[in-house]
């Protein structure tokens, strides 16, 4: 009997079952590999040693080797001194690569068109998004199970439409020690998310046919959000260093400018101070509001990032926006808004109309998982995870495809844009990786007026580092051959 907790499995299927037309190296492979995906070798099981193999199935040790460290390089398997090759917990052909979805039947019915796929966890490469699976699940449960110990009766009936006071005070002590930003509780108002709080700005401050400003390429849901409430989305083209300034004064008529100055989307430059404080400008000389999303802004991984814009607001015309589902979880769908005075109670007055979201529950667990430590704990955690990924993917296509792309917006957040040669086609990338159960998102389908280079947006966040290796590796096949042909059509 081996030792260890699993047995060696005897019993493996001979080579030669596969079939004939296979080399020896390529019939061991085979059968490792479909024994694996049948789980008749389970994960964790630990696969028998090249010499035992090697006498059983009389082929060389050094054939053997080669087809270990194949299923090792592909995610079959692990291998490391001392506790020899063992099958991996998740299975690579049903785990990193997605399934292609199966079209719709057609249908002669009107209707809302589905939407194309979103972020998501494990499916590279639209994972830009916190990973699950970091979340430290078993201390958010003490948080529950304390927050609802401590908690008085009168707390469960949420009497304070912009949420519960030991909540506020902890998110305003977190934005003035880490963001820069010298704020009271009171200027604090709790929502389920990004875009509940523009939602609440659009319905609360915009009427039919206001002009609202918006960064050229985007984010999506701004722009259907602003939509929905009648208002008239002005594209404004990003440059090298954000927004451009010099066009908002072309639009002094307008009610509001949205940006992401942190971590552009989908761009991902960092707006200077200067440019900053240009923005901050022309909102005092036009009067608008200046609402800023700071996705994502806790992941830098260069150097500490620069104070929040809402740090520099001496007039509160910034409406500063930030999720704790961009950061935890995606199901936590709580978020929250700092508020000018001015506007405060227009937003609690909408936000009591349309019903108040965020469960209290939430809310009473979430202060105590600030308040403890954890949440700072946990982001220096996630913040070491997300950048070892990045690194990682950065590594396998500098090695793998050089010459091939380029890239931006990686010094910080959850995704980087990776930029295609002259000539390279985004649409034909983009399929070609569906077809091998690769989404991509191009920078074309963020764009209003601008007409960018060839671009797909790469989330890395939510992936293994499994996952990056395999699929990575495929991206930069993709992205030799997409050079190739762009350098055969010049």
């Amino acid at each position: 009997m081996s030792r260890g907790k699993y047995p060696v499995p005897l019993d493996l299927p001979l080579p030669q079952a596969l079939g004939e037309g296979l080399g020896k190296q390529d019939s061991a492979y085979g059968a490792l590999r479909q024994a694996i995906l049948d789980k008749r070798l389970a994960a964790g099981c630990r696969l028998p040693s090249t010499r035992t193999l090697a006498q059983r199935w009389a082929m060389s040790r050094g054939t053997l080797e080669v087809v270990f460290d194949r299923l090792r390089s592909e995610g079959y398997v692990s291998r490391a001194a001392g506790s020899g090759t063992r099958v991996c917990a998740v299975v690579p052909d049903l785990y990193l690569s997605a399934p292609l979805a199966v079209a719709p039947a057609a249908s002669n019915e009107d209707g809302p068109r589905p939407q194309p796929q979103g972020v998501r966890a494990g499916q590279p490469f639209v994972a830009r998004l916190a990973d699950p699976a970091l979340f430290p699940l078993a201390r958010w449960t003490r948080s529950l199970t304390r927050a609802l110990a401590g908690a008085p009766a009168q707390s469960l009936c949420d009497h304070d439409p912009g949420g519960l006071p030991q909540l506020r005070q902890q998110i305003a002590q977190y934005l003035g020690q880490h963001r820069g930003i010298a704020c009271e509780p009171a200027q604090v108002m709790v929502t389920t998310g990004i875009r509940h709080g523009l939602d609440l700005l659009a319905r609360s401050l915009l009427r039919p046919g206001d002009e609202v400003c918006l960064e050229d390429p985007g984010y999506l849901s701004a722009r259907e959000l602003f939509a929905l409430a009648g208002a008239q989305a002005i594209p404004v083209p990003v440059l090298e260093e954000g927004i451009d300034v010099d066009r908002l004064h072309e639009h002094g008529a307008a009610r509001m400018v949205y940006v992401t100055p942190a971590h552009q989307a989908p761009l991902g430059m960092t707006m200077p101070v200067s440019r900053r404080l240009a923005l901050l400008e022309w909102a005092r000389r036009s009067g608008a509001w200046v609402v800023e999303d700071d996705y994502d802004s806790e992941f830098n991984y260069q150097s500490a990032p620069l104070a929040a814009l809402k740090s520099l607001d001496r007039d509160d015309r910034v409406i500063y926006c930030g999720s704790f589902n961009k950061t935890l979880f995606a199901g936590l769908r709580v978020g929250f808004m700092l508020v000018p005075d001015a506007l405060r109670e227009r937003l609690l007055a909408t936000l009591q109309s349309t019903g108040r979201s965020v469960g209290v529950i939430e809310q009473l667990a979430l202060a105590d998982y600030i308040a403890s430590g954890a949440f700072l704990r946990y982001l220096r955690a996630a913040r070491q995870a997300y950048q070892e990924r990045r690194d990682l993917l950065l590594a396998i296509l500098a090695r793998e495809a050089p010459g091939c792309y380029s890239i931006s917006g990686q010094q910080a957040g959850l995704h980087l844009l990776l930029h295609l040669p002259p000539g390279g086609d985004e649409a034909r990338l983009r399929q070609r990786a569906a077809a091998l159960g690769i989404v991509l998102q191009g920078l074309a389908e963020h764009c209003q007026q601008v007409r960018p280079g060839p671009a797909v947006i790469i989330g890395y966040a939510a992936l293994s580092l499994a996952q990056i290796r395999f699929s990575g590796s495929r991206l930069a096949a993709l992205l030799v051959d997409e050079a190739r042909q762009a350098r055969a059509g010049a």
